[in-house]
């Protein structure tokens, strides 16, 4: 027998059944104002990196952090075949399946990361550093913390993942206020850890990852504490929940997670290879420097909002197809493009006014860096009207069921489209660096225009999300 399941916080009915502006907000703006501090906490590992290291370490931080989201990524795709199931039943108001569902990511992910990522990551992390044709000083910086970030990821992990379920299950203020705490902690770790303090040693590159880790680990352990034994969350966990897993709920969280972690890695991969073009330049460190602080940090005021809004627009349009409500589904997708349309002409506007001012804050002070950095923010200023748009229609595939659609447009988008300019041009003729920054622009045009015609098509509507029921 397993323990009865506390009664939990009621889920949010106005998703469902209130106005889809307001529900969209409700879900939109606590998302979108963690993932900008979020982004602050990469903001000040390259600020300081580049202060106390130089571009060496904002490249090796760049470098290193692309070659981690390839791997990582397929582990959280876990994630949005959680998200898929939580808002469903959320949808249908079924906390018991909620529950079960993120449970099991829970335990499958931490398997996952302790039996799969650590190990290999580490091994391989030399490897995968060679295939970007990053120099040896880059390298040299990018090895322990790429190694650091592979090896002790579970804490960030489970932190997301909780992140992830509350806000398809509609409490997203929540995650916000753990990511306020998690963003600050961060900070201040990594300030002691790059600089040193006291007795600490001065760790440079190597201590922008042992602060992220180590923050993602204490929160994280806050977090779990407060599923067991608080009865506030929309999601809880109880003592008599069993270790075994359950077959068929990991098979629903890969049947829709795997299309998602496939296009995580299909993206990130393209965007090794990118950084590989970007290391053929004459200029390659200084090209890979500036990429890392204006498409990594600056542009991600942009992505990670978007993010945001494609995690409310996921959770919308699930929820509302749970409570079979497809059409509050289709408004809600369309209202989350616009809000992300207005932040994008706003940051956009800023890339093109002030651009030696963002790039300043970085330490940006090598003129051919601080060139490179403002013609890239030049086409960034374009990229982020369709990137958003782009992402914004991703989260209403995504959160209906449709996760293999996105993979397909990604590929063509992301791989397909910008790779095979670099290579036409790098093959025919001499590949600078305004190519690359057009072949960006020209992937995320694809991506949006691709993603506005599949979910208007409106075959998601046909999806459907089962599990059995919990065994006695």
């Amino acid at each position: 027998m397993t323990a009865p399941t506390r009664t939990p916080k009621s889920f949010d009915r106005s998703i469902v059944e209130g106005p889809i502006p307001r529900a969209v907000w409700k879900l939109a703006w606590p998302t979108m104002l963690q993932n900008v501090l979020g982004g602050l906490q990469g903001i000040v590992d390259h600020v300081m990196v580049g202060r106390y290291v130089g571009f060496t370490g904002n490249a090796a931080i760049g470098v290193a952090w692309q070659i981690f989201l390839v791997v990582i990524v397929f582990i959280a795709s876990l994630f949005t075949g959680m998200g898929v199931l939580v808002a469903r039943f959320a949808g249908a108001n079924d906390p018991e399946k909620v529950n079960r569902t993120v449970y099991q990511a829970f335990i499958t992910a931490g398997a996952l990361s302790l039996g799969v990522l650590a190990p290999i990551g580490y091994v391989l992390s030399p490897s995968l550093l060679g295939l970007v044709n990053a120099t040896p000083e880059v390298q040299a910086e990018a090895l322990p913390y790429l190694r650091i970030m592979f090896v002790f990821s579970l804490g960030m992990l489970v932190f997301f993942m909780l992140g992830g379920a509350l806000r398809s299950a509609g409490d997203a203020r929540t995650p916000l206020r753990y990511g306020i705490a998690l963003t600050a902690l961060n900070i201040v770790l990594n300030i002691v850890f790059i600089r040193g303090l006291g007795p600490i040693p001065a760790f440079g590159t190597a201590g922008a990852a042992m602060g992220t880790v180590t923050a993602g680990a204490i929160l994280s352990v806050v977090a779990l504490h407060r599923l067991f034994f608080s009865h506030r969350w929309v999601v809880q966990f109880h003592r008599g929940m069993r270790l075994s897993p359950d077959w068929w709920i990991i098979r629903s969280l890969f049947r829709f997670g795997i299309p998602a972690g496939i296009q995580g890695v299909a993206m990130n991969i393209g965007g090794v290879i990118l950084l590989r073009f970007i290391g053929s330049l004459a200029r390659s460190a200084e090209a890979q420097a500036a990429y890392a602080v204006g498409y990594a940090e600056l542009f991600s005021l942009i992505t990670w909002t978007s993010a945001g809004l494609m995690g409310a627009a996921a959770a919308v349009a699930g929820q509302n197809l749970g409570a079979g409500r497809p059409d509050r589904s289709l408004h809600g997708v369309h209202v989350a493009a616009l809000i992300g349309l207005g932040v994008a002409v706003t940051v956009g506007a800023a890339f093109l006014a002030i651009p030696r001012t963002l790039l300043g804050f970085f330490g940006m002070d090598d003129p051919v860096v601080a060139d490179l950095g403002v013609q890239l923010l030049g086409f960034l200023s374009v990229s982020g009207l369709f990137v958003t748009v782009a992402l914004a229609y991703t989260g209403g595939l995504q959160g209906t069921g449709d996760t293999k659609s996105p993979l397909y447009i990604s590929i063509v988008s992301q791989l397909i489209v910008p790779l095979g300019m670099c290579g036409v041009i790098d093959h025919f003729g001499t590949l600078q660096a305004d190519h690359i920054w057009l072949a960006i622009v020209l992937g995320h045009v694809t991506r949006a225009t691709l993603s506005v015609t599949r979910f208007r098509q409106g075959r998601w509507r046909d999806i459907k999300v089962e599990i059995e029921p919990a065994s006695a």
